[in-house]
């Protein structure tokens, strides 16, 4: 059985790797393998004109690091989507007004947060009247937990 020069078995795993690496590109959602196909675009180049299999290999790591690292941030300030804060999240630390009473025990009570009705619970259990100011600490499913609005 003939054995082929370790230039074309390389030629080969990095023609191989690069399949793989575009393949995963392809397929997700997300830039997660375009460094590394750069990385093995280049090692295959090398490969092709007989650089020796270590070179191939320190080509792959540093020029897959380096695009890795150089164009990471890029890439994330420009292509990845920004993410925008919902309804709820924008809700706590608001101020609300109770429009119904809030009584834990009876599971009533309900607050307007930015002219929007919420079912709304007391952090601390205390009921709290109607027509009170309150302040969003958190969201619970589609309960806001509220606390008394502290005079000053």
């Amino acid at each position: 059985m003939p054995v082929l020069p370790d230039f074309i078995n390389m030629t080969i795993l990095w023609l191989i790797m690069l399949f793989i690496f575009v393949i995963i590109e392809a397929v997700s959602v997300q830039i997660v393998s375009i460094w590394f196909a750069f990385g093995a675009l280049c090692a295959l180049i090398a490969s092709a004109l007989g650089a020796e299999p270590w070179l191939q290999i320190v080509l792959f790591i540093v020029l897959s690091a380096l695009s890795l690292i150089l164009t990471r941030p890029l890439v994330k300030k420009y292509i990845l989507p920004k993410r925008v804060a919902t309804n709820y999240e924008q809700a706590i630390g608001k101020i609300a007004v109770v429009s119904e009473e809030i009584d834990n025990i009876a599971a009533t009570g309900a607050v307007k947060i930015n002219g929007i009705e919420w079912t709304a619970r007391s952090e601390d259990g205390a009921k709290i009247a109607a027509g009170k100011e309150v302040t969003v600490v958190a969201i619970e499913g589609v309960k806001a937990i509220v606390s008394q609005k502290t005079e000053q």
